[in-house]
């Protein structure tokens, strides 16, 4: 019998080098092929629906009332500050029981692991509605809102994603282990939720706080691209949409977001209800988050409405207040991983 070679440095697969180019393709709408669709994802999508249509035949007010708690928990916790505001933006520090809780709660939504979330997401700000956004309307409604998610990613391409946008989280140890665990926590904790509860605290504890925390994630992806008012001149269609703010705990000020991705109040005038940024707020009274960005720079480049009469201000708009002031110095520490010294570090944890 003929043994295998012993495993050696030289002898490990070299790692892809980053291909721009492959990445935009691979999150373009050309990749959605019959031959190339993501059937676990299909399938999951259209179980959370059906268990969402069957929900109603078997209410009751407990399962209604974990639906909301969950929803709270997965949607306003684990997306809308944990994945999005600290951990995509790095807008705060968090103490580590906290971070760990934060964790768990974006892991239940569903909604894919934290290093894939967090990758995925900086991609979209460094293209916004450019080619090579993962879900930009401009290639489509439906496209924007969902049929990106059913499009199967190559490893390759998913590596490079993650080595590119979110090298920082390859490198810490507890995204590692939920990047690994991710796919059990929801399936276990529909488990969970008939053992306690039996079919109607699975139904609406799975099924309606699924769907209802998907299409309000997805109408931020969707809608506030599309609908709404602007506070600032970006030169992607990010939109403030005050209904998407209502269904995702203050994530549809979009606009102003896009201004100033790193500042993790998303309200900027008194209207402007973040249900998010008080949940932040009280956790910062608490002593469990520190240093959190909640200034708006000076010198933001605001939109006032023209007197009547007026000539239109026909000047190029700035690139998310300008690509040099924005995005690149959002992403340039992101694009650490293309460097020796973390290359080598990644090679070292990927054993």
């Amino acid at each position: 019998m003929i043994k295998a070679a012993p495993t050696t440095p030289s002898s490990k697969k070299p790692k892809p080098l980053i291909d721009d180019n492959r990445l935009y393709e691979a999150v373009s709408p050309s990749s959605l092929r019959w031959d190339n669709l993501s059937w676990p994802v299909i399938a999951w999508m259209a179980a959370m629906h059906l268990m969402c249509l069957a929900a109603p035949f078997y209410f009751t007010w407990s399962a209604l009332a974990v639906a909301f708690g969950l929803w709270f928990a997965s949607c306003c916790l684990g997306v809308c500050f944990g994945y999005h505001r600290y951990l995509a933006h790095q807008g705060m520090k968090v103490s580590a029981p906290l971070r760990f809780v934060l964790y768990i709660c974006g892991c239940i939504s569903a909604q894919g692991s934290p290093t894939q979330w967090v990758a995925t997401h900086r991609l979209h700000h460094a293209r916004s509605d450019k080619p090579g956004d993962p879900h930009s309307p401009k290639e489509g409604v439906w496209w924007s809102h969902l049929t990106w998610l059913f499009a199967k990613q190559d490893p390759e391409v998913i590596e490079m994603l993650h080595r590119k946008y979110a090298p920082d989280m390859l490198r810490d140890p507890l995204a590692r282990f939920f990047e690994r665990w991710f796919p059990v926590i929801p399936v276990a904790l529909s488990g969970i939720m008939y053992l306690l509860g039996g079919l109607p605290w699975l139904l609406w504890g799975m099924g309606v706080r699924m769907t209802i925390g998907y299409h309000s994630t997805w109408f931020v992806n969707s809608a506030t691209h599309l609908w709404g008012y602007r506070n600032y001149e970006t030169t992607d269609d990010s939109r403030n949409n005050w209904w998407v703010a209502l269904v995702t705990w203050g994530e549809g000020w979009h606009n102003n977001h896009h201004a100033h991705p790193r500042v993790a109040r998303y309200g900027h005038r008194w209207w402007e209800v973040d249900t998010t940024w008080m949940v932040i707020s009280l956790c910062r009274v608490l002593g469990l988050v520190q240093n959190v960005n909640d200034r708006i720079p000076s010198g933001s480049r605001r939109i006032s409405k023209r007197p009547a009469g007026a000539a239109k201000d026909t000047s190029k708009p700035k690139d998310r207040l300008t690509e040099l002031e924005s995005a690149p110095k959002e992403f340039d520490i992101f694009d650490a991983g293309e460097s020796e010294e973390d290359e080598r570090e990644l090679e070292s944890l990927s054993v």
